[in-house]
């Protein structure tokens, strides 16, 4: 009898959800296949854009990042490729579409090995060991370009920008917007940080009309009374920064101020006025021409400075006065006591200038610029926000490129030789890792496929054509890559198809890392209900009302009362 009278071990709360062994890794891979069929049609020079409305905003784009930003993907699973694209676009810019395209094929091919049989953590072996060999491979292949001349190194910087936006939205306007990109991160000096570029965007006008401040841009600022009256142009200007509100403080609404002669309550608002006249003398002694503050600028101090031929700017926003700290030299202060010479900043021109339907303030001609401002002109709101999240890409993958001066050919031509060049290696090795190796380098030929497919063009025929030109190792077949715009097989090296080195490497490792991370989850565990805010116990399966007012068509957990 011992045998039915043993207890049933409840382990986990009532209503708790577990799914555990194979068929939960295939369905967190099915999961993850969803996605990367939305973002697939994106990648390349004829890639698709999506259109994306998000509590009535609406945004049109082929941008990898973006796309999976706004899909607010809630699989727990899927959500690592959104991870991995995120990581991408911040690490290096580009590569965003093609890390998700690349780790959704490792997933596709690892599902017909559990399907057939083969446990997981072999599988992550040899991805692990294959992605090992492709780094090595890649770093051999890469291309440096550190000893060429600046007019080389600055031709190779075009390039690699130019390949960039080949698939953006801007692709018509790619040699303009890649010299933009290319002349802002020169002026940044040694110290490339990215928010150093500002970019602004103005609606109206054409798209050529966009242009490069070689120093800073911001839009008007809220101005008083008298602030029409102020000179908006200067040569060689002396420029103070503050972090100072300069205007009369109004009462608290429970001050108060017990007074027994009236004059007394004069003296109060004449030490008010002192004091605010005493921080407008004292700027106006260091003759600086323009005054910037973080905080607001009265109307007061507005007209002061006006009768004074002195240009102020109250209420800038942090981002942008940091830009012009950088620009002109200048220390912010947070004082006016004691302001010397050496805090005061300067620049060639300072002048107000209308740009579409906003006024801006420019500061060029900095001799020891730091920063950089692009300002982009276009006519829906949408294309401009696009070329924005493109120039943004660009930017970053000049930075890298002149961090990171080795390149690669672009258009798959590079994951087509670390394929052929893992199945050479796959041959010689034995046992069970031979299988996963060769279709690692199986799932590597997906980049150039859907370039392929994506274009228009039989990607079956354009991937036998790269199979053959890359079979025989030599130096002059190993760039070919996909011609997206003729649909057939070219030296994407010769052609100047040219990608940074980094951009490949972060997108191989990021895709394989995602890949054996959910390739190891063999267990999912979501958690009741009732542990919600606001949820109640008697929504699980019974006919009971739970104590939150829930109904639901099971049994609930007991609640004993005394």
């Amino acid at each position: 009898m011992s045998q039915f009278m043993k207890p049933n071990i409840i382990l986990l709360k009532d209503g708790t959800d577990s799914s555990q062994g194979k068929g939960q890794i295939i369905s967190n891979i099915n999961a993850c296949l969803a996605v990367v069929d939305i973002v697939k049609t994106t990648l390349g020079p004829r890639g698709m854009d999506k259109l994306i409305e998000d509590g009535g905003e609406t945004t049109i784009t082929n941008d990898g990042a973006t796309v999976m930003k706004k899909l607010q993907v809630v699989h727990p699973a899927a959500k690592i490729l959104v991870d991995i694209s995120k990581a991408q676009d911040n690490e290096v810019g580009d590569g965003t579409t093609s890390v998700v395209v690349i780790a959704g094929e490792l997933l596709k091919e690892a599902k017909n090995f559990l399907e057939d049989g083969l446990v997981a953590p072999q599988i992550i072996k040899g991805y692990r060991v294959a992605c090992n060999l492709a780094l090595q491979k890649l770093s051999e292949m890469a291309v440096d370009l550190k000893d060429k001349s600046e007019t080389e190194k600055r031709s190779m910087l075009i390039k690699c920008a130019e390949t960039t936006l080949n698939s953006k939205l801007v692709s018509d306007y790619k040699n303009f917007f890649a010299e933009m990109s290319v002349d802002a991160v020169t002026l940044l000096g040694d110290d490339l940080t990215t928010s150093a570029v500002g970019i602004k965007k103005v609606t109206g006008g054409s798209v050529m009309d966009s242009f490069l401040v070689d120093g800073v841009a911001f839009k008007k600022t809220f101005s008083y009374a008298g602030f029409e009256q102020q000179p908006k142009n200067f040569d060689n200007p002396k420029i103070l920064l503050l972090n100072l509100e300069l205007e009369l403080k109004a009462e608290k609404d429970n001050a108060e101020v017990r007074i027994t002669d009236p004059d007394q309550y004069q003296s109060i608002v004449d030490a008010e006025w002192n004091i605010i006249y005493e921080k407008l003398d004292l700027i106006a002694n260091t003759g600086a021409n323009v005054v910037l503050s973080r905080l607001a600028i009265g109307d007061l101090a507005t007209q002061y400075f006006a009768d004074r031929n002195i240009f102020c700017a109250g209420r800038v926003e942090n981002e942008d006065l940091e830009r012009t700290r950088r620009a002109v030299g200048g220390e912010v202060q947070t004082t006016v006591q004691g302001v010397t010479q050496s805090v005061l900043g300067t620049c060639g021109k300072f002048e107000e200038k209308q740009v579409g339907g906003d006024r801006y303030n420019l500061f060029t001609g900095c001799p020891q610029t730091k920063t950089a401002t692009i300002v982009i002109r276009g006519g829906a709101q949408q294309f401009i926000d696009e070329a924005d999240r493109s120039l943004n890409d660009s930017i970053m993958i000049v930075r890298r490129a002149m961090r990171n001066t080795k390149v690669v050919g672009g258009g798959g031509a590079i994951e087509m030789e670390l394929s052929r060049y893992l199945r050479e290696y796959a041959r010689q090795t034995k046992g069970k890792q031979q299988l996963v190796i060769n279709y690692y380098a199986r799932a590597l030929e997906v980049v150039p496929m859907t370039l392929a497919q994506n274009s228009g063009a039989d990607g079956t025929k354009i991937l036998n054509e790269l199979r053959k030109s890359h079979a025989s190792a030599s130096p002059e077949g190993r760039w070919f890559g996909v011609d997206c715009i003729n649909c057939s097989v070219t030296d994407t090296f010769k052609e100047f198809i040219w990608e940074p080195e980094i951009v490949k490497q972060s997108a191989l490792s990021a895709a394989t890392e995602a890949a054996c991370l959910i390739l190891s989850i063999d267990e999912t565990v979501k958690n009741p209900q009732s542990e919600k805010p606001g949820g109640g116990m008697g929504k699980g399966k019974g006919k009971g009302k739970g104590m939150g007012g829930g109904k639901g068509r099971g049994r609930g957990p007991r609640v004993f009362r005394r």
